[in-house]
């Protein structure tokens, strides 16, 4: 699968779209030749090829036709309009879908697409550097639209190539959406934040971001790497009498654990409407 010119359609390729497609690239198991890119105006799709080399079209239906597997990119306000035709039904008849959509279900997908295997599939944009997270979802084995294990083999090479994956059940997804999705947004205001303190005391800009970052990458590969609890790993720089449970009392005066608790809670809520 995915051995011939445009096997892999890329429907709607924005920001989303175009960090895996990169990623993808990047990677090199697979060559522009095989991957095919939709855009909505002439003059984005011809940059996309420009830029990228895949080949990129204004034509969601064509390119359809001519896939193996789709990957769809859009928003999820333009699904119902694309999806919902009977030439699409019958360009995607027997073929994969993955969607990457927040709030569009697998059920929905399934009353468009009732002869389409389908995955769900929710990445974040450090995929564009290789550092995504996804997390991918189908329904059982016995259920209509049910991907096989080849299928989602599939999937996880695509995402695996941009990043690390992972499968839960799809009644996961919302949480999985506020989360992963946008959870590169809330850690971008966190790490602005403490830039912000680093310049309040003194510290360049360019010197208080750059340690900032730093700072949220160890932390993160500490979590990974050795499999402790966040909390334990805390514990190890907090020493007695100290400036780190000063300004972790501070955080704590500040309510944070539960605005990001609240945070993750409220985006999951307005996820589940979006489809």
């Amino acid at each position: 699968m995915l051995d011939t010119p445009g096997s892999l359609c890329v429907l709607g390729c924005g920001t989303m779209g175009e960090a895996i497609t990169e990623g993808l690239l990047r990677a090199g198991w697979l060559s522009p030749d095989r991957v095919v890119v939709t855009a909505r105006r002439k003059a984005v799709a011809e940059e996309l090829h420009a830029r990228l080399g895949v080949q990129a079209t204004t034509d969601n239906l064509a390119a359809c036709r001519g896939a193996e597997v789709v990957l769809v990119c859009l928003k999820p306000q333009r699904y119902l309009g694309i999806l919902d035709q009977p030439a699409m039904r019958e360009a995607l008849k027997g073929k994969l879908l993955i969607s990457i959509a927040a709030g569009v279900t697998l059920d929905k997908l399934g009353t468009w697409l009732p002869e389409t295997a389908l995955i769900r599939a929710m990445p974040n944009t450090p995929s564009l550097i290789r550092e995504g997270m996804t997390v991918l979802c189908r329904r059982d084995a016995d259920q209509p639209n049910a991907a096989n294990d080849d299928q989602l083999s599939l999937a996880r090479r695509i995402f695996d190539s941009v990043g690390v994956t992972l499968e839960l059940e799809p009644k996961h997804m919302d949480a999985v959406t506020s989360l992963n999705g946008s959870g590169p947004a809330f850690v971008y205001v966190m790490l602005e934040a403490m830039a912000d303190g680093g310049v309040m005391m003194g510290l360049p800009r360019d010197v208080a971001v750059t340690i900032a970052a730093q700072v949220f990458r160890g932390a993160a590969a500490m979590v990974l790497d050795t499999d402790m609890h966040p909390a334990a790993l805390k514990d190890q720089v907090t020493t007695p009498a100290g400036c780190t449970i000063a300004g972790i009392l501070t955080m704590e005066d500040g309510r944070i654990r539960s605005v990001l608790a609240r945070t993750i809670q409220e985006a999951a809520k307005v996820a589940s409407g979006l489809g």
